[in-house]
């Protein structure tokens, strides 16, 4: 194993969606590290910390989350409790238990918010502006865990733009839409296929992409400094609608399409797109799974969980 590969890696929020994509990448990628699926509550201290001793990882990656704007504004109490407070717990546990851990941070590019106005792809100079409580849950984490580097946390902070694949839920925009089409072609329900706003630009990457740069970041541990932040992101703005369009020619399926005011969102940014250079520099990393596999393999799974 070269040296500078980790040899117990800890992941927390490990039966997410994104979780169990990570394992699967970790395992494939340091089959000779032992991985801990941390499934301890991040807002439970003393779980947290015993979680740590137990595990006593040389990398964390810490995915626990409330992950969705729609599940914060419902409670934003439990999501500054687990967004910031348990990040903040992991961060001590691992400073307190295993100081040389390094630890991967899930941040968000939802963080940027209005700082996307100007309608260029941003880069980690851009201003943190959230909008919504689920990106100040995260830009409050962040910004801690920034401040912690300095105490010797060996934190890296990877601010991710929006990112899809099999597996995911329906709260999420891409496969809200897979799976009325898996119903509707199913005839399991009646058209029309309702939707949100589809005019607004996002930059999508696959989850499985998302786990590379995990990996590439623990594979390039030594040049990655304490505090530093990457974007992952695919560089390339994608209009709503379009993708709806293509997920539809993916499913051979001509149906009616109607918004739904339930399903539009307060306050949007009309496009937002990231400047991923430095993980491309720093790591190596660049998206390697096209688009059109991304959206045939979201499509793919909702058939089956829908024939399920």
């Amino acid at each position: 194993m070269a040296a500078t590969e980790p040899r117990r890696i800890l992941v927390t929020g490990a039966s997410g969606f994104v979780g169990r994509h990570l394992l699967l990448s970790l395992a494939a990628s340091f089959p000779a590290a032992e991985l801990f699926a941390g499934h301890a509550d991040v807002t439970d201290r003393d779980a947290v910390a015993n979680q740590v001793r137990d595990a006593r990882p040389d990398a964390c990656i810490h995915l626990a989350a409330v992950t969705t704007v729609a599940g914060a504004r419902q409670n934003p109490d439990r999501a500054w409790q687990v967004n910031l407070h348990g990040t903040l717990d992991v961060a001590r546990a691992l400073l307190a238990h295993a100081p040389g851990c390094r630890l991967l941070f899930a941040s968000s590019a939802e963080i940027y918010g209005q700082s996307f106005a100007g309608g260029r792809a941003l880069d980690e100079s851009a201003l943190p502006a959230p909008m919504n409580s689920y990106a100040a849950t995260k830009a409050a984490a962040d910004l801690a865990l920034g401040a912690m580097a300095h105490d010797g946390l060996r934190v890296v902070r990877l601010r991710l733009f929006n990112h899809t694949g099999p597996g995911q839920s329906d709260q999420f925009v891409l496969p809200a839409f897979a799976r009325q089409i898996a119903l509707i072609e199913s005839a399991r329900q009646a058209p029309p296929l309702r939707v949100g706003g589809l005019d607004s630009m996002r930059d999508f990457l696959d989850v499985r992409d998302v786990c590379g740069a995990y990996v590439r970041c623990l594979q390039c541990g030594p040049e990655l400094g304490p505090g530093t932040v990457l974007n992952i992101a695919s560089g390339v703005p994608r209009r709503i609608g379009d993708i709806l369009d293509t997920l539809l020619e993916l499913a051979g399926l001509r149906t009616e399409v109607v918004t739904d005011a339930a399903r539009l969102r307060g306050t949007e940014i009309v496009s937002a797109s990231g400047d991923s250079s430095r993980a491309r520099n720093l790591l190596g990393w660049a998206p390697e799974i096209p688009w059109q596999q991304t959206l045939a393999d979201v499509l793919a799974d909702w058939r089956l969980r829908v024939a399920g």
